[in-house]
């Protein structure tokens, strides 16, 4: 069996040395079939790319057909690299780049330059030697070299089918030969080891079904059979034990359920003994927990007495507060109505002292608008008169105008006579002007009374505007001080209601604060009566178990209730009615806060 493993393992290793031979051939192959065609790529680009530019002019055709350089010489790079062992190969990829490297020599750089200075001229040479010149011949050696490749893959994936085909027929023969010989061993193995295990099996089959008296054979055996064997015997041993246990927890639960009976029964008086040692402490943790259980239904039955006494010393206390609350909570109430009356009183005397204060206010402000008005009059008399005084001026003027010009005419005419007759006619002009002069004169002497009259007037105004302003200005000091005594009396009675006003809040506070004391109170009462009930619940609960006569001598005796008389509620005294300013000055006959 061991040499057909061993000549199996040979020709697999033979085989997978040949399939890793080819593999390897073949992922060269593909390498080189994948580097020659970005190569070709790179190269058909680079025409591609020259031709674009050619007919367009666009920069961005140079740029790929840079890029296609870059790239064949990338891909170049890759197979020298790939063919390092290869001469042949590195050969044509060499050939291949120095035909790629004369084309753009000859044909792609000096088109490109060409069409730089005449693109139509560089169309039509290339048209010349489109025919000609091709990039099939610098692509011929990388085809040749892909197609090599080729056919070697090809090679190799026929080896590789050979060699699976070989691997097949030989796992295939082995597989016959090893089933062959393992048959012919299984049949040995079960006439050496049959009949022990059938003997061990009876064994284990007697133990199943409880006989635990039986002995094992073959425990001395240095083999499997004779661990199976031990193990055998380790089993009875272990079988015989736990039936032993399991009588014992039998017992103890017997015990326990008989107990816990008991238990149920409100009878904290049983305890357990005579368990085996294995329970020692089950039966130690049993009596101590009934012990302390008893113990303390003892304490909880003395505690319920007490709280049951407790609270009805609550509950007294309670009834007492509650009406002490009631009387606070009235006397609060009418102390808060009679406040509220006093401070309705002073807030409406604070409002007419308030609007004593706008009419006054307003008072004034006509007086400072008639003020104002006076001295805007005065200052338009005051124009007038400036006026008048500018006129006055002007008809002077005019005056002594005529009057020179009523000279001239005299000088005129005196010189009209001198010339005799050819002076007639000036003599005429000289008289109309001088009767005119005279005319101006007048009139001029005229108005000048007249505005002299005017302003005398205008004088008599100014000093009636300046009695006015004076008598107005009287009017305003007086307001002044009524206004600042009205305020002083609204700042007071302000002041007094506010102060009133937060005697109230705090009355209304304590009102609130004394309604949520009764409330409070009222809970508590209710909580006292809810405790009383559960208390006597509880009583009544720990009385139904039976404890030991020393859990009954630790309850504590009950406590009498003490019990408190309820105050005298007094009778509320009625609050006189006061309005107006009277309610500052309310007299108290005597304290009625003492209750509080």
């Amino acid at each position: 069996m061991i040499l057909t493993v061993l000549v199996m393992m040979t020709v697999l290793w033979t085989i997978l040395g040949r399939i890793e031979a080819t593999s390897g051939v073949s992922a060269r192959g593909q390498d080189a079939i994948t580097q020659t065609l970005r190569v070709e790529i790179g190269i058909l680009r680079q025409n591609s790319q020259m031709r674009g530019f050619l007919v367009t002019g666009e920069e961005s055709y140079l740029k790929q057909y840079h890029e296609g350089r870059e790239q064949a010489d990338t891909a170049a790079a890759a197979l020298r690299a790939l063919y390092a062992d290869v001469p042949a190969a590195r050969a044509r990829v060499d050939d291949s780049l120095a035909r790629a490297a004369d084309w753009r020599r000859d044909v792609g750089d000096p088109m490109i330059a060409h069409a730089r200075i005449d693109r139509l001229a560089a169309q039509d040479a290339l048209r010349a030697v489109g025919k000609t010149v091709t990039v099939t011949p610098v692509l011929a050696p990388l085809r040749a070299l892909r197609d090599e490749e080729a056919a070697n893959g090809l090679a190799a994936r026929d080896a590789r089918i050979a060699a699976l085909t070989t691997g097949k027929i030989a796992l295939a023969l082995g597989g016959l030969v090893m089933c062959a010989v393992a048959g012919f061993a299984s049949v040995l193995l079960a006439r050496a080891l049959a009949r022990p295990v059938v003997r061990l099996t009876g064994i284990m089959d007697t133990l199943a079904k409880g006989d635990h008296g039986l002995t094992v054979p073959d425990t001395d055996r240095g083999d499997e059979l004779g661990r199976m064997s031990r193990a055998v015997l380790v089993f009875r041993d272990a079988a015989a034990a736990k039936a032993q246990a399991d009588a014992e927890q039998q017992h103890v639960m017997t015990e326990v359920g008989a107990a816990l009976t008991k238990l149920a029964d409100s009878d904290l008086r049983v305890t357990l003994s005579g368990f085996p040692a294995s329970y020692a402490a089950l039966e130690r943790d049993f009596n101590t927990a009934v012990g302390r259980l008893s113990s303390a239904l003892g304490t909880v039955r003395g505690s319920a007495g007490g709280i049951a006494t407790s609270t009805a010393e609550m509950h007294a206390a309670t009834d007492d507060l509650a009406q002490r609350a009631e009387q606070q909570a009235a006397s609060l109430a009418e102390s808060a109505a009679a406040v509220t009356e006093i401070a309705s009183s002073v807030r409406g005397t604070a409002d007419q002292a308030q609007a004593a204060i706008g009419v006054v206010d307003r008072a004034t402000a006509d007086v400072r608008r008639s003020e104002e008005i006076v001295g805007r009059t005065m200052t338009a008399i005051g124009d007038i008169e400036r006026s008048s005084n500018e006129i006055a001026e002007i008809i002077a003027l005019i005056d002594g105008l005529s009057f020179q010009t009523n000279l001239l005419a005299l000088n005129a005419g005196v010189e009209a006579a001198r010339a005799g007759d050819a002076g007639k006619g000036f003599a005429v002009v000289a008289s109309e002007v001088r009767a005119l002069a005279e005319r101006s004169a007048n009139a001029a002497r005229d108005i000048n009374a007249r505005i002299t009259n005017t302003v005398q007037r205008v004088r008599s105004g100014v000093q009636l505007a300046q009695e006015t302003d004076a008598s107005l200005r009287a009017i305003t000091t007086g307001i002044g001080e009524i206004a600042r005594f009205v305020a002083v009396i609204a700042d007071g009675a302000g002041a007094q209601a506010a102060s009133i006003g937060q005697v109230n809040v705090a009355i209304g506070e304590m009102d609130g604060a004394t309604q949520a004391n009764a409330a409070m109170v009222e809970q508590v009462t209710a909580a006292c009566r809810l405790l009383t009930s559960e208390t006597v619940t509880l009583e009544g609960q720990v009385n139904r178990f039976h404890v030991a006569e020393e859990a009954v001598a630790a309850i504590a005796p009950e406590r009498p209730v003490a019990t408190r008389p309820a105050a005298a509620r007094p009778r509320p005294r009625a609050m006189p009615a006061v309005r107006g300013n009277l309610a500052l000055k309310a007299e108290v006959a005597e304290d009625d806060w003492s209750s509080f």
